[in-house]
């Protein structure tokens, strides 16, 4: 029997969030009916945070040529952008490697 997380894998970058929306298929039934909503909004929620902090490194790479060209009127602007994409960043790479180790654990468990 191999492990649901396997098929995980084969994500990649933010386009691969697509394949998660078949996770609850990959679980065992134990009788609980509701079981893909929870899975759905988590799903959801993951793609909606990834799309934000693409959102606030894109508003920080326009205002950056904006720099370049002079045609920003307030450069405090894009010092408080590229913070808030930095820190985004972070977080979400904090929550990776979070995710990550957590599954290493679990797979230690299992030997």
């Amino acid at each position: 029997m191999s492990s649901p997380i396997s098929a995980i894998s084969g994500l990649s970058a933010v386009g691969g969030i697509d394949a998660l929306q078949g996770v609850d298929k990959l679980t065992p039934n134990l009788g609980v009916e509701s079981a893909a909503g929870p899975n759905n909004d988590f799903v959801s929620m993951l793609s909606k945070g990834l799309e934000s902090v693409q959102g606030s490194q894109a508003k920080a790479d326009n205002l950056a040529v904006q720099v370049a060209d002079g045609t920003l009127q307030d450069p405090a602007q894009y010092t408080m952008a590229a913070n808030e994409a930095s820190l985004g960043l972070q977080l979400t790479l904090a929550i990776r490697n979070k995710a990550v180790e957590a599954f290493q654990e679990i797979m230690r468990m299992q030997a």
